[in-house]
């Protein structure tokens, strides 16, 4: 119910910015894997989204946890629904998600982006990314889903 997106060259909040390196490798690699780092101390997941050879991600921020539950419970150790998976961080951390999981292939691997088994409503807006400065934190590729309880604590996107 929260994302942001990063390219390469073009953008300076990316990992890819620099071009190929070996932590940002995974980001220029085929669409539908995880490209998975360490920000202090919790790993993020991110998707792949761009054609091998051109860098683009989707970092997921936050989701509305639907299954696992009592997994996620144990990992986050609280029973606060809306604390399971709001912020990247925590996501990954209910998720089981480490950084062993870089790479992995998200659509047919253990650990896998799914449809939703009915559709979704959602009003979703786009604002700028969190935690960036200078030119990077002007690029409005932050989206989320407005009155969502799961989305970034004390974070109201803009209207757009």
């Amino acid at each position: 119910m929260e994302t942001e997106a990063y390219t390469g060259r073009g953008d300076p909040g990316s990992h890819a910015f620099p071009g190929p390196r070996v932590r940002n490798l995974p980001m220029f690699g085929p669409p539908g894997r995880a490209y998975v780092y360490r920000c202090h101390l919790w790993p993020l997941l991110n998707v792949v989204t761009d054609r091998e050879g051109r860098p683009g991600a989707v970092l997921i921020r936050a989701l509305v946890p639907v299954a696992g539950l009592a997994h996620m419970r144990r990992r986050r150790s609280t029973a606060e629904l809306r604390d399971f998976t709001r912020g990247p961080g925590r996501l990954a951390q209910a998720l089981g998600v480490t950084v062993a999981h870089n790479r992995a292939d998200l659509l047919r691997g253990p650990l896998r982006l799914l449809r939703p088994a009915r559709p979704v409503r959602l009003t979703v807006r786009r604002t700028t990314r969190i935690g960036l400065r200078g030119p990077a934190a002007l690029l409005p590729w932050r989206y989320v889903a407005i009155n969502n309880e799961f989305v970034s604590t004390g974070i109201t996107p803009a209207v757009s």
